[in-house]
């Protein structure tokens, strides 16, 4: 299954794998040559189907329970000042993704979104400590009836130059729907309330819709 973000990509993909085949079949007589371009052509062709794998992960929401919005590792659990809308201090998690993961955004809680803005910016590594604040980004921040107002940004990386967010203000967010999508590496921010119970530890391997962030 894969995300209807990729549909348009994986048709030009398509039609360049079998003009890259048929090519290297009729016009290259040295037999490894052709073999090897062919190859290439193939791995780079399964690279993209499987960038834009959407993996069935349907899920009964639960409102004592944030999930990891993405796949990816923990890179940073730490209290930071959130300068954008709380304007105070909040409990950040990071996921990085790298491109071999799924890249689906997915709503780790369910409740009312708030409050939903895009920001063009730079393209720094998605782990570099400015990328939060200075690339490309979305941010969301969904009011729950028991976690309270959680924020998420969606971070470009070095490679990402599309965010995709689906989030609109007034939106019903239900867990575990799709998000948004970010195309190549990149990094997801959650934001919680001071004193949030964490579930995750760093280095940890999160996946989207399965993996338990925060519990109350």
């Amino acid at each position: 299954m894969f995300h209807k973000e990729g549909t348009k990509i994986i048709a030009i993909s398509s039609l360049f794998f079998v003009v890259i085949v048929i090519t290297a079949d009729k016009l290259i007589d040295v037999y490894w040559l052709q073999k090897a371009i062919q190859l290439l052509a193939l791995f780079f062709f399964v690279m993209v189907l499987q960038f834009f794998r959407n993996p069935n992960r349907s899920i009964k929401p639960v409102n004592n329970s944030i999930l990891a919005p993405v796949d990816g590792k923990v890179v940073v659990i730490e209290e930071v000042f959130e300068e954008e809308y709380f304007k105070d201090k909040r409990l950040m998690v990071s996921i990085f993704m790298s491109p071999i993961n799924v890249h689906v955004t997915r709503y780790g809680l369910s409740g009312k979104v708030k409050y939903s803005k895009y920001h063009p910016g730079k393209y720094l590594v998605a782990w570099h400590p400015k990328a939060s604040t200075e690339n490309e980004r979305t941010t969301v921040v969904i009011e729950n009836p028991i976690f309270g107002e959680v924020m998420y940004r969606q971070i470009a990386g070095a490679l990402a130059k599309r965010i995709v967010n689906y989030a609109k203000e007034g939106d019903a967010a239900i867990q575990g729907e799709d998000a948004g999508f970010i195309k190549f590496g990149s990094r997801v921010d959650l934001y919680l309330p001071l004193g949030t119970k964490v579930d995750v530890k760093l280095q940890d391997i999160a996946l989207g819709n399965k993996t338990i962030i925060a519990t109350v």
